[in-house]
């Protein structure tokens, strides 16, 4: 059983360090530790090296994302929900890019490993909806979506983001077309 003092501090830490390696992936765990009105200690004592609190803040994230798509199938028809949804991936990418900076190869592996089954299941989630409902093609395939969708984190963002224009064009495609 963990305190709720000590959850409350590492979700303080986690929100400092997503914000703060977001703007500057150089940003010191002591400058971190600062921002969550936590001491040194505390912070190492949650996460003993920046690689596994940059690990933490990704993983925080992806879990944030796939625990979003019950409520948003529960609120809009599933094509919508996918678009939502996949725009909200979109930022966490772009995000987490702004991250890439703290981390080696090796943890680049590691959260791509770790995040990819979630993902994709959220993805299936989504898109089973819709076949469901005849909205999405019975042949989409969750894999596929997401190498399409990983162009879009890359895409253009100034002085027009193009993401948006390419997620439409891409769930046109998924639709039926009844």
């Amino acid at each position: 059983m963990v305190r709720s003092d000590a959850r409350e501090n590492r979700a303080r830490i986690l929100a400092a360090a997503r914000e703060a390696l977001t703007a500057d992936g150089s940003t010191s765990m002591n400058q971190i530790a600062q921002r969550a009105g936590v001491g040194a200690g505390t912070l190492y004592r949650n996460f003993p090296t920046r690689e596994a609190l940059v690990l933490a803040v990704y993983q925080d994230e992806v879990t944030r994302i796939v625990g979003t798509v019950p409520g948003l199938l529960a609120k809009m028809p599933p094509l919508e929900a996918l678009r939502h949804w996949t725009t909200d991936l979109v930022e966490a990418m772009r995000r987490k890019h702004g991250l890439g900076d703290a981390l080696s190869p090796g943890a680049h592996q590691a959260i791509s490993e770790q995040s990819y089954g979630p993902v994709v299941a959220a993805i299936t989630e989504l898109l089973d909806a819709g076949k469901k409902d005849g909205s999405i093609r019975a042949d989409a395939d969750p894999g596929d979506f997401l190498q399409l969708t990983g162009a879009l984190w890359r895409a253009a963002s100034t002085p027009q983001d193009r993401a948006p224009h390419m997620l439409a064009l891409i769930l046109d495609g998924l639709g039926t077309h009844r």
